[in-house]
């Protein structure tokens, strides 16, 4: 007994050794990702916008302004259209108060004094807001206007309102995106017979131009596969 034992000590000691020597199969090595392709050179350009108020074409700059309305619904503001695009949109644009400035006004410096504080937001069709952007400003002199709009019916042809101040404004737009508004929040007024605020629906109360976007282009999309010929049958004459 104690030498049946002994053999089936033996031939298990083999067994455990041959399976330790046997080595485990290889994985094959996993296959890198391709890399994305790179994004199209940075692109720049003015932006194609619908504008609700257009005020005018500036006479020095030959800039054209649009009037900012205040309102709760995107599709009443400036609509601004997003080109194809990979990535996230810079979307820049300068925001001046507006003034309207009189001749006789002028003759009173402490009639002529205003001070203006406007705020807009950038906004998806869906009313989701983006970003915010304001300007301040003070108007003394007339030379505090950025320049006169063209089109009015003075001696000198330009209208009444023109811009003053301005803020660079930058927003980064989300890639889902491919069209945003601006519309007009609020706008405060101080002068020297008091202040006084704005936000009732449809009021102009801020001025935008050098509307741009910044964007990498789409790729092109890629063209169908050919669809393959079915084989010619020959025919036995």
């Amino acid at each position: 007994m104690r030498v049946v034992c002994a053999l089936l000590i033996v031939a298990l000691a083999g067994s455990t050794a041959e399976m330790q020597g046997q080595t485990q199969p290889r994985r094959p090595p996993a296959r890198p990702r391709p890399a994305p392709p790179p994004l199209a050179p940075l692109q720049q350009e003015p932006a194609e916008l619908t504008c609700p108020a257009p005020l005018g074409t500036g006479v020095t700059t030959h800039r054209s302004y649009c009037d900012v309305l205040t309102g709760r619904d995107p599709a009443a503001g400036i609509l601004i259209k997003i080109p194809p695009h990979k990535g996230e949109v810079t979307l820049a644009f300068d925001l001046h108060n507006r003034h309207t400035y009189s001749e006789e006004q002028m003759k009173e410096p402490r009639t002529a004094f205003a001070r203006y504080a406007a705020g807009v937001g950038v906004l998806t069709a869906d009313n989701t807001l983006i970003s915010r952007a304001a300007v301040e400003s003070e108007f003394r002199k007339a030379s505090d206007l950025i320049e006169r709009i063209g089109g009015g019916a003075g001696p000198a042809g330009v209208k009444a309102v023109a811009p003053t101040g301005s803020e660079s404004v930058r927003i980064v737009i989300p890639e889902s995106e491919s069209q945003v508004s601006i519309l007009g929040e609020k706008l405060t007024v101080d002068r020297a017979d008091g202040s006084i605020t704005y936000t009732a629906p449809g009021r102009p109360i801020a001025i935008v131009s050098n509307v741009v976007v910044e964007y990498h282009p789409a790729p092109p999309p890629k063209a169908p596969a050919a669809a393959a010929k079915p084989p010619v049958k020959k025919t036995t004459p």
